[in-house]
């Protein structure tokens, strides 16, 4: 844009410059003469004001680019430094975690052993009940067993006995009832013998 404008300046002191030329030659040759040194004096004010000009743009352009250059080095170094912090940050966030991590799995991995333990001795104190009730209820049913036929044993005893006492009863009994009737006979055989005797006389005893 610069140079567009240099152009079309330049391009309007080339016009100028070319009219004023034609007005001079319209003069007093003489005249014309003092007055195109003063217009070359011009021209050479007016080209130095434009070599200053630029030589000022160009020394503010080279300003504000050292400036601009100035702010981004300033803004890498910011950017620079607080990525080094945030990164000393994760870093020690990091470390933490992970130190704190390792605690925590220490600490499980003790309470996990020490379930492991506890749970292996109630299983084998399970196991050793379950065991000993096993043996208590075997031990109890062959006790109940040996009773059970001790029971029968008793009973058969018992039924052989009273079937003996019976028997016996019964051949008491009958053998008392046939003494009974030999001694009627003979009572009555005496009886016949002795004719004075009454039946009275020879009553059983009771």
């Amino acid at each position: 844009m610069s140079a567009v404008k240099s152009s079309s300046r330049k391009r309007g002191s080339d016009t100028v410059s070319d009219s004023k030329h034609r007005v001079v030659d319209d003069f007093d040759p003489h005249f014309s003469s003092d007055l195109k040194g003063i217009m070359s004096a011009l021209q050479q004010i007016r080209e130095k004001a434009q070599r200053d000009g630029q030589k000022k743009n160009e020394e503010t352009i080279s300003s504000v680019a050292t400036e601009i250059r100035s702010k981004i080095d300033e803004l890498r170094s910011k950017i620079e430094k607080d990525r080094q912090s945030f990164a000393k940050a994760l870093s020690k966030s990091s470390k933490e975690c992970e130190s704190c991590l390792k605690n925590e799995t220490a600490k499980f991995q003790d309470v996990y052993e020490k379930f492991c333990k506890e749970r292996a001795a109630h299983l084998q104190v399970l196991k050793d009940n379950i065991s000993k009730f096993e043996e208590d209820k075997e031990r109890l049913f062959m006790r109940y067993e040996q009773l059970r036929k001790k029971e029968k044993s008793l009973i058969s005893e018992q039924e052989k006995y009273c079937a003996d006492k019976i028997a016996n009863l019964e051949s008491s009994l009958k053998k008392k009832k046939q003494d009974d009737k030999t001694f009627s006979i003979l009572r009555k055989t005496i009886g016949s013998f002795l004719g004075n005797a009454s039946d009275e006389d020879f009553l059983p005893d009771d």
